[in-house]
């Protein structure tokens, strides 16, 4: 099996069955092309004209938004024994992890270390992260290891850093999962986990703890996603329950934001384009051969995703030059439709693989993944929803970050190029899943 082959998130070495989405081909999914777009194009025509309407004034309150839970919850929540056990989970969680890549057999289908981390880790934390709120910065194993030999006198992060390490980071990772050849054999997993942990822990050397929350991929990942959680902190540090769109509009207008968020959008797109025959044929006849067409196909795809935010942001501050800082200012909208395109494009693997994943690690060799629980139909269904869904939030999360910034006469005409950015973002999603 091989992902230039079929859509699969876990290239095996031998022959075996994909880990690919659990039901079929998304080519083949029963569902009309034309009752998607038109669904799709009026979901977000009937919200945007509706928020026009019926929403001139900022709603939201960001950080300062939300019901506090009881302080016994808080205190639990707080309380450096329930920190202290989560690192420990979070370490021994790692501990079997290696364990498997280094005394397991070289083969996905009886290791689960492959699944563990492209289905578990990285697929998972997009539940857990919507439910619980940001938990890597909780589990991560390498704040425990950091947490041995504290340095010193770590320097203070450069403004100017932000999260660029962690974009650059989630796009290796994403190259390393839908590109890299062999990308589940233990050769190459110890070769990323090596170069990951090196990488962080002497960069947490020089700046301590805060680069975590900068530069590593799976933290800064849970982190943005938290953001649509129910669960979140206000300003006051209380833990409180809030609107998704409270803590949406929360997200740090941070340096690297806009390259994360694209790198999420460009490289989701890329996995449903893998898919595409057409490409697959592309990559098979490339002179340049599979693995470097690839690379550049990922890389395209995240630089197109860009480019069309960024074009998008220029026109905004063309039409209201009081704006000054147009890719940050609007940058959390992107949030919600790169879960969109994540839950469309994981959700089928994540609970077809995932329980399997486990019962591998409880030491079942070549456990059957579970009969899929929705039907073509079905899937397709929610995958479509889950895309509109997302798009159709970030319209209104863009709908009142514009009513707040731009003058009453301007915030609905100048939000119609954010508008634009939405429907094709909209139509480009559904046309990966279905073309």
């Amino acid at each position: 099996m091989h992902a230039l082959a079929a859509h699969a998130h876990l290239h095996a070495a031998a022959p075996g069955p994909p880990l690919a989405h659990g039901v079929g081909s998304r080519h083949d999914l029963p569902l009309s092309p034309f009752y998607a777009y038109a669904g799709a194009f009026a979901a977000l025509l009937v919200s945007f004209l509706a928020l026009g309407l019926l929403w001139s004034t900022s709603r939201f309150r960001g950080d300062l938004a939300g019901r506090p839970l009881p302080a016994v919850l808080q205190r639990m929540a707080d309380a450096p024994a329930t920190r202290t056990a989560l690192r420990l989970l979070g370490t021994a969680t790692a501990l079997v992890f290696l364990l498997h890549l280094l005394l397991g057999p070289d083969d996905p289908d009886r290791n689960p270390a492959a699944g563990a981390l492209y289905v578990l880790l990285w697929v998972g934390l997009v539940p857990a992260s919507l439910l619980l709120g940001p938990v890597w910065r909780l589990l991560n194993p390498l704040r425990a290891l950091l947490a041995l030999h504290p340095p010193r006198s770590p320097r203070p992060l450069p403004a100017a850093l932000g999260i660029r390490p962690a974009a650059a980071g989630l796009l290796l990772f994403t190259w390393l999962e839908l590109v890299a050849p062999d990308n589940t054999s233990s050769a190459t997993l110890l070769i990323a986990l090596t170069v990951h942990t090196g990488v962080h822990l002497l960069g947490a050397t020089r700046y301590g703890d805060p680069w975590f929350a900068h530069a590593d991929p799976f933290e800064v990942y849970s982190s943005l996603l938290a953001r649509l959680s129910p669960l979140g902190r206000r300003a006051d540090g209380r833990l409180v329950l809030r609107s998704p769109f409270h803590g949406l509009d929360a997200t740090p207008r941070i340096p690297g934001l806009v390259a994360t968020v694209c790198v999420l959008l460009g490289s989701t797109a890329y996995d449903g384009l893998s898919d595409n025959p057409r490409w697959i044929t592309t990559l098979q006849t490339s002179s340049l051969g599979p693995t470097p067409t690839a690379t550049l196909g990922l890389l395209a795809t995240v630089a197109l995703a860009a480019v069309c935010y960024g074009l998008c942001a220029g026109v905004l501050r063309l039409m209201n030059p009081t704006l000054t800082t147009p890719l940050t200012s609007f940058a959390h909208s992107l949030l919600p439709v790169a879960l969109g395109y994540l839950v469309a494009h994981y959700f089928s693997l994540f609970v077809t693989e995932g329980p399997r994943m486990v019962i591998m690690a409880g030491g079942t060799d070549n456990a059957l993944a579970p009969a899929p629980f929705l039907n073509p139909g079905g899937l397709a269904t929610l995958q479509v929803a889950a895309i509109v869904t997302g798009h159709v939030l970030g319209v209104v999360a863009a709908h009142d970050r514009s009513v707040r910034l731009f003058p009453p006469d301007r915030a609905v005409a100048g939000q119609l190029p954010l508008f634009a950015l939405m429907i094709a973002y909209t139509l480009g999603g559904i046309g990966l899943l279905i073309a």
